[in-house]
């Protein structure tokens, strides 16, 4: 391994300190730099998908407008830590009722804000309100939809993105440049498709395949643990070409040989459903019988007899050619 790689977590190393760094989003950065720009910011709300940049933009914020006394007015808190209203009667109300050091106002960054219980968020708007002149409020959330309307009003929404294949992909080159170590392109592809366009993930698993001197898609497949896309295509080309029991075989192999959890592979199928050839009202009723298969997997189902009633409804799928 080369030296350095196995003392410091790459997804800190690598953060953006600047909102000019921020990867993508460039509709949020450009509202962002104006405010930054005026030393003044009002509540905001980041909503979107995770590691797609909203504790870095936060950061990144703090940064730009405090400067080197940035973490002296800035904090960040999970909310999912402590969902109830104590965290705000407690850590958040002390924060924000503390006197600011060199600046006019602090930065309150509460991660996951979406896990607050109603009860939390009620008090946590009538805290935005009696300390509105010394500290602004910046909520991140996956889902805006599960945050009170009265604190939606009072923010600025901002709505991430998942970042692109291109983002991540130049991320990943700049990062094993740095490093000194070689990526191809296909566990490039690789490391996107299991990170889903979480740049956190990406990195992370990038750090773990990082003791290889050039790393292949198949060694972030074994690390990752995701099924790869050409064992999931034949296992269900056997299952349609009427060859259950060597369908059958494939998808024990998986589970049991490999480790892969049912979840894993659901996920695998239906990301390969899309590119099978098959007609299109094939496909319609594959991904109808794969969402019961995981509706039932998630209620407490068996997953072997799940997935091999999924194979089985394979059985029969007109192919256009020869899969």
């Amino acid at each position: 391994m080369p030296e350095g790689k196995g003392f410091e977590i790459w997804t800190e190393k690598y953060r953006p300190a600047s909102l000019d760094d921020v990867v993508n989003q460039r509709h949020v950065v450009e509202r962002l730099k104006a405010w930054v720009k005026e030393k003044n910011v009002p509540n905001m709300l980041f909503a979107g998908p995770p590691g797609c940049g909203k504790t870095t933009a936060a950061v990144a914020v703090a940064r730009e407008i405090f400067g080197p006394r940035w973490r002296e007015n800035f904090s960040d808190t999970n909310a999912s830590d402590e969902r109830g209203i104590d965290v705000v009667r407690g850590r958040v109300k002390d924060f924000a009722r503390t006197k600011p050091i060199g600046a006019d106002f602090r930065i309150m960054f509460l991660d996951e804000a979406d896990a607050l219980t109603p009860e939390a968020q009620q008090a946590l708007r009538r805290t935005m309100e009696q300390f509105s002149s010394v500290c602004r409020f910046v909520l991140s959330c996956n889902y805006s939809s599960r945050i009170i309307e009265p604190i939606q009003s009072r923010t600025a929404v901002f709505r991430f993105r998942r970042l692109l294949k291109d983002d991540v992909a130049e991320y990943i080159r700049r990062i094993a440049h740095n490093e000194k170590f070689e990526v191809e392109k296909d566990a490039i592809d690789a490391i996107y498709d299991a990170s889903e366009g979480d740049l956190r993930k990406a990195t992370n698993i990038l750090q773990a395949c990082a003791m290889h001197k050039k790393v292949t898609a198949k060694i972030v497949y074994e690390i990752s643990s995701m099924v790869h896309p050409k064992e999931i295509r034949e296992m269900i080309g056997l299952a349609i070409g009427k060859k259950f029991e060597d369908s059958r075989k494939k998808l024990h192999e998986m589970m049991t040989s490999q480790g892969l959890a049912a979840e894993d592979i659901v996920r695998g199928i239906h990301r390969e459903i899309y590119s099978l050839d098959v007609e299109e009202e094939g496909k319609l009723r594959l991904i109808d019988k794969l969402a019961d298969a995981e509706f039932r997997i998630n209620m407490g189902a068996s997953p072997d007899i799940q997935l091999e009633a999924f194979l089985a409804c394979c059985i029969g799928i007109p192919a256009r050619n020869n899969i």
